[in-house]
């Protein structure tokens, strides 16, 4: 009898080794069936803390980090309606709200720390501003996509594309504290693609810290890349999609089915430069990102969510913070997330975000930018209004392409 109880467990104990042995692999299974891992960010929903003076921030176009991982920020003043700016009102209608200054410096915890901005002397200030990024050295870069000679509310981006002599024509180089510093083109002076000196409607901006040259996407008016000298402006080269001279022909409205376009569309909206010298642009209503050597060689092309239509899907990339900077982020404010792409590969691994107005999710995500501790911070346009903070929480396996609102995780119960 002992030795049948004996013999007895022993056979429920091996199932049950058995069982829990198999509940390991299943595990292992999807784990490995979900391919890769991606980096996993959670929603910072305290980020960034209420202004002061009871300024509001409108269209916010542009975020930068600095090297003290400081966020910088610029937004439009002339996109708020009539009712955000009650207090500006004579006499004032009530005791809120304001205008805040069109440039923003938050430390990570989020307190305001600087801002400035706006019309001065020796340089022209851009109709609608767009776009920042603070260089190596410390220095402040601004574009502009605006038509006209003073801000206006528009519905859209495209908008401001359309008639009108186009003012923003430039670029401005700022200290940390607001001194104008050199102007680079001059407003209403563009000349189109291939005109050396002037810009027209530049969306973004980066310095490459090896060379000491300035990247345009250059833009709203025109369709190239174009790189000066960042101490002197002056002009070093400048090319179009796939390397091609560019060429300003008007384009037929985009068509997922047609082959892909051999120019750039407007806006050419975002540029990012690697370590390893590969540079990213964003031809953002063609829905693809380009790849090129710094001498404007193309590399390889990746469309993201192609059949977008209206304002286009590759609003704006970062690059991931590891040592390979593995990763790229693209911001896409037509689908409302961030999609996480394999640098190598530029395979998307997965997206989050959601469209909404409760932290994590996005109206309009119009740029993106990273820290030195891999957290990714973002800026909303039209009527978006805001920044976030998303934190970076390691690598976990893709389970899930679409992980949709990224909300904090309660402590366990």
């Amino acid at each position: 009898m002992k030795r049948k109880y004996y013999g007895g467990a022993a056979f429920v104990a091996l199932i049950g080794a058995l069982g829990a042995g198999s509940v390991v692999l299943q595990r292992r299974a999807i784990v490995e069936a979900a391919g890769v891992q991606a980096p996993r960010f959670e929603v910072d929903p305290m980020w960034p803390k209420p202004l002061p003076n009871h300024w509001v921030i409108g269209a916010t176009i542009g975020v930068a980090v600095d090297s003290s991982d400081h966020i910088w920020i610029i937004h439009r003043e002339g996109s708020l309606e009539a009712k955000e700016k009650y207090a500006t009102w004579s006499p004032p209608a009530s005791g809120c709200c304001a205008p805040a200054p069109p440039i923003l410096e938050f430390n990570e915890a989020g307190d305001l720390i600087g801002h400035w901005g706006g019309p001065g002397q020796g340089y022209d200030w851009p109709a609608s501003n767009h776009g920042i990024d603070v260089d190596f050295k410390g220095n402040v870069w601004i574009g502009g996509n605006g038509r006209g000679q003073q801000p206006a509310a528009l519905p859209t981006d495209e908008s401001r594309m359309g008639g009108g002599p186009v003012h923003d024509s430039m670029v401005l180089k700022f200290t940390q504290s607001g001194k104008f510093l050199m102007q680079i083109g001059k407003p209403n002076k563009g000349k189109g693609s291939n005109d050396p000196e002037n810009l027209k409607l530049p969306a973004k901006t980066l310095v490459d810290p090896k060379t000491n040259e300035l990247y345009v996407a250059d833009g709203y008016g025109n369709r190239r890349v174009i790189v000066f000298d960042a101490d002197t402006g002056k002009y070093k080269r400048h090319w179009g999609a796939y390397g091609h001279k560019p060429d300003d022909t008007q384009l037929p409205p985009y068509n997922p089915k047609d082959p892909p376009s051999q120019q750039f569309r407007t806006p050419v909206h975002g540029v990012i430069l690697a370590n390893d010298g590969m540079l990213y642009v964003c031809d953002r209503t063609n829905d693809r990102i380009q790849a090129f050597k710094t001498d404007g060689t193309f590399v390889k092309e990746m469309f993201i969510e192609k059949n977008t239509l209206g304002d286009g899907s590759a609003f704006d990339i970062a690059l991931s913070k590891d040592k390979g900077q593995k990763y790229l982020y693209v911001a896409d404010g037509s689908n409302m997330k961030v999609h996480v792409l394999l640098r190598d590969t530029l395979e998307i691994l997965t997206t989050f975000g959601d469209g909404g107005r409760q932290p994590g999710q996005f109206y309009a995500v119009h740029s993106i930018a990273t820290d030195s501790k891999g957290n990714i911070f973002t800026t909303e346009t039209y009527r978006g209004q805001r920044a976030q903070k998303f934190l970076y929480k390691g690598l976990a396996p893709v389970v899930k392409k679409d992980q949709g609102t990224v909300w904090p995780k309660g402590p366990k119960s």
